[in-house]
């Protein structure tokens, strides 16, 4: 009796040894559900007005992203005259601030049966549009001793990975098949879509410490290089997120509706949208139309055309291959009737090279050095940068700014004034679409190279 026993409670052992990782698996996958953001308000987790000194996290981040942040007033975008002209223009059958497509990105639009209680749809881009529905870790997130990995392997989204991070905005900022702007939308009035992670994270504003505090056996991160990153980084994904959105609408695969080919939003606006005046005035025409013919719109080169530069800097052999196939893409897309075929074969294989240099870029070391070398090649390509438009020319901008604010920080220069003004001036004529010049942004790109 006593062996039958034993035996007995062996089997048993084994079999809720079995069993156990699959019981605690099915916790996990079960539904997790958007609770709203006031669940996030309390004094005592993210509703201080000020940041409290000495503790893990500010502790004021609601307050900051509802003073602040423009997300929260995302919902309200949609109750204006241009939201509800949009809506009339697009024949959505009822108010912006009521149609699924308008409000995928304009809210934490959520179905009744993935709310886990009743909140405001009228708040906008709140808390769990970016860090993930709460239901499942918002308590156990604030107990002593609790893992980051454990939040998000209960739902939550790792922000803390600059590549997660950007792909989170992307779903909006870029578009997803089932969040998206397209011709059609902007035709309507929606502006078109352009991004840079750590331009827009500053403008946000940032409602995290910078940096992080760093893992056990890991040094700390110097701060003067945490917008580096995310800029590098942020450029990666971006072209990598590009070339996929590019592949799935090659390929009809869009889930509303049959794809318009091609879809004008992927084009450059402007080579259509520009102020016309006499023919001996256009610096387009000036220079002709390298690599398409007269009136075909070229392909939107902005998430690649300073990109390149660090692409080939950092990883020689992937930059290079990577260069090749978006020149692919760009030569077929800037064709009246682009083949299919091609531009998915060649944004298909684009889209892992860029995925393995951002995957790089997210844990380099970066040095006054490396940033250096980025700031003074981005002037000299100022031609090629220049004439691919005007969005290529704002990411160019963007990207100065971002790095010599880095730079800056961790070199004191004795001409910083000179520069700082100089960048600005670059913004300045990025005001006016229609004023856009391409010698003139040229020669202050330039500029800027020579005060390097």
């Amino acid at each position: 009796m006593r062996n039958a026993t034993i035996f007995f409670l062996r089997r048993l052992f084994v079999c809720l040894s079995v069993l156990a990782p699959c019981l605690l698996t099915a916790q996990v996958k079960e539904p997790v559900k958007y609770i709203g953001p006031d669940s996030c308000a309390a004094t005592s987790c993210h509703g201080n007005v000020k940041p409290i000194a000495d503790s893990r996290i500010l502790q004021n981040e609601y307050s900051t992203w509802i003073l602040q942040d423009k997300h929260s007033r995302a919902y309200q975008a949609l109750t204006g005259d241009v939201g509800e002209r949009m809506a009339r223009i697009l024949k959505l059958g009822a108010n912006a601030e009521e149609a699924p497509k308008c409000l995928a990105c304009h809210a934490l639009y959520a179905t009744p049966e993935q709310r886990g209680r009743a909140f405001e749809i009228s708040e906008g881009v709140s808390c769990e549009n970016c860090h993930g529905p709460a239901s499942a870790w918002l308590g156990p997130h604030t107990t002593r001793s609790w893992l980051h990995e454990k939040s998000v392997a209960l739902g939550m989204t790792d922000t803390r990975s600059v590549i997660h991070r950007t792909e989170k905005c992307l779903e909006c900022h870029l578009g997803t098949k089932n969040k998206f702007v397209d011709h059609e939308m902007i035709a309507a009035g929606h502006p078109d879509l352009y991004f840079e992670l750590d331009s827009f994270s500053a403008v946000m504003p940032r409602h995290w410490k910078v940096p992080r505090e760093s893992e056990p056996g890991k040094p700390a991160e110097d701060p003067a290089w945490v917008g580096v990153r995310e800029w590098s980084t942020g450029q990666a994904v971006q072209l990598r997120a590009a070339m996929e959105r590019l592949t799935w609408r090659a390929k009809g695969e869009r889930i509303d509706k049959k794809d318009a080919w091609p879809e004008y939003s992927e084009l450059s606006c402007f080579a259509c949208h520009h102020a016309l005046g006499p023919a001996k005035d256009s610096w387009r025409q000036e220079h002709g139309y390298v690599g398409r013919r007269p009136g075909d719109p070229a392909w939107n080169a902005s998430s690649y055309a300073v990109f390149r530069l660090l692409a080939k800097q950092i990883d020689s052999a992937n930059g290079q291959e990577l260069d090749r196939q978006v020149l692919l893409v760009s030569d077929e897309m800037s064709k009246l009737n682009p083949d299919r075929n091609v531009v998915a074969a060649a944004a298909c294989a684009a889209a892992p090279l860029a995925q393995r240099i951002a995957e790089r870029l997210a844990v380099m070391q970066y040095d006054q050095a490396v940033v250096l070398r980025i700031l003074q090649r981005i002037p000299d390509d100022a031609e090629n940068i220049a004439l691919a438009d005007e969005r290529a020319a704002e990411q160019a901008a963007m990207a100065l700014d971002s790095l010599y604010i880095a730079y800056s920080r961790a070199t004191k220069h004795a001409n910083a004034a000179e520069v700082r003004a100089a960048i600005n001036g670059l913004f300045q004529q990025l005001e006016n679409p229609s004023a856009y010049n391409a010698d003139q942004f040229a020669s202050a790109l330039r500029r800027i190279r020579s005060l390097l």
